[in-house]
């Protein structure tokens, strides 16, 4: 539980990948919504993107296709910069859904879908694909650092 989480009085809380529905994990959405009040830095990756995304206040859906595989370029939006990422999903967050207080960092140019968001005010950000493969390009090892550097 979050609870048992914040007893630790962790610097940070990642929030790793995983298969399965995110919208059928409610319970762990309910624990992140805590986490995230508790104003400790979070870095959600894949699954851990899609439920920070809903207990920011959004909604995923699944995607016709999913994102599978090496190569794929993700734009980021704070610099312009391409990415070349690594993916494994059949879900992502619906932009639209998102509140005011939570950007759009990331975006697929493959089909335009969310591949990261930011809390405007808290240190919670997220990203949908994987950063932390290793079966290309290293072009998004930077958010570790982001990470590392909330923390303190």
């Amino acid at each position: 539980t979050a609870a048992d989480a914040l007893k630790h009085k962790p610097a940070g809380i990642f929030l790793s990948n995983g298969p399965g529905d995110p919208s059928a994990l409610d319970y762990i959405v309910r624990e992140v919504k805590t986490l995230v009040n508790s104003g400790i830095p979070i870095f959600g990756i894949c699954l851990g993107h899609q439920i920070l995304g809903q207990a920011l206040g959004g909604k995923t859906f699944k995607l016709k296709f999913g994102h599978r595989g090496a190569n794929h370029p993700v734009r980021n939006e704070a610099t312009g910069k391409i990415e070349i990422t690594t993916q494994n999903h059949g879900f992502a967050v619906d932009t639209a859904s998102l509140p005011n207080d939570v950007e759009a960092s990331h975006i697929n140019l493959y089909d335009q879908t969310l591949e990261g968001l930011r809390h405007r005010r808290l240190p919670v950000f997220a990203v949908q694909y994987h950063p932390e493969a290793s079966a290309g390009p290293h072009d998004s090892h930077y958010l570790f650092t982001v990470f590392r550097s909330m923390m303190g």
